[in-house]
């Protein structure tokens, strides 16, 4: 219910969450690559018993931040794009948390991000955070190659991040999330 002044927050299907992304000003390649990762998060989500709306709308919008920044503040100023457009807060913090497999809130002032841990807690939230994990733009990799390019990278804690999440939704999906196709 509302006081007429403000709408209650929402989750948007997959129609307004293009339409979000379109009128922030994202580009083809942005909107490609949310359309990706949403396409796996959402079978991931069937597979684990999530919400597969929030996780639809979730994967679509996470990075909306991307219309003004490509640094990792990007999911910061997505979960404030998220916030002013009255969306559903347990979405806007799939948005904020979806960056890697966590930033803890140390890391996080050390990346220059405001402090606060930006650790996906819900399984909608890390479905999302990992499921973005497994892109390169628009193409799929398997952990192992997300994990390697990361380690590559001198990212080593990171990484173990990564792997240690996609252990975890396997065990919830009970299978390895790479054969989820």
């Amino acid at each position: 219910m509302t006081d007429g002044r403000t709408r209650p927050a929402k989750v948007p299907d997959a129609k307004e969450c293009i339409g979000l992304l379109v009128s922030s000003g994202c580009d083809e390649d942005v909107i490609e690559h949310c359309k990706a990762v949403s396409a796996l998060a959402v079978r991931i989500a069937r597979r684990c018993g999530a919400d597969e709306a929030l996780v639809e709308a979730g994967a679509l919008l996470h990075d909306i931040g991307r219309c003004s920044t490509h640094g990792l503040d990007h999911a910061v100023e997505g979960a404030r794009i998220a916030s002013s457009l009255k969306l559903h807060p347990a979405l806007v913090k799939i948005i904020e948390r979806h960056i890697g497999a966590g930033i803890s809130k140390e890391e996080a002032v050390r990346s220059g991000l405001p402090p606060k841990d930006y650790t996906p807690e819900s399984l909608e939230e890390k479905i999302v955070a990992h499921a973005d994990n497994l892109f390169a733009g628009r193409r799929r990799t398997p952990v192992r190659d997300a994990v390697s390019s990361l380690v590559r990278n001198g990212m080593d804690g990171p990484a173990a991040k990564v792997l240690a999440l996609h252990r975890d939704l396997s065990k919830a999906c009970k299978v390895d999330v790479d054969d989820i196709r």
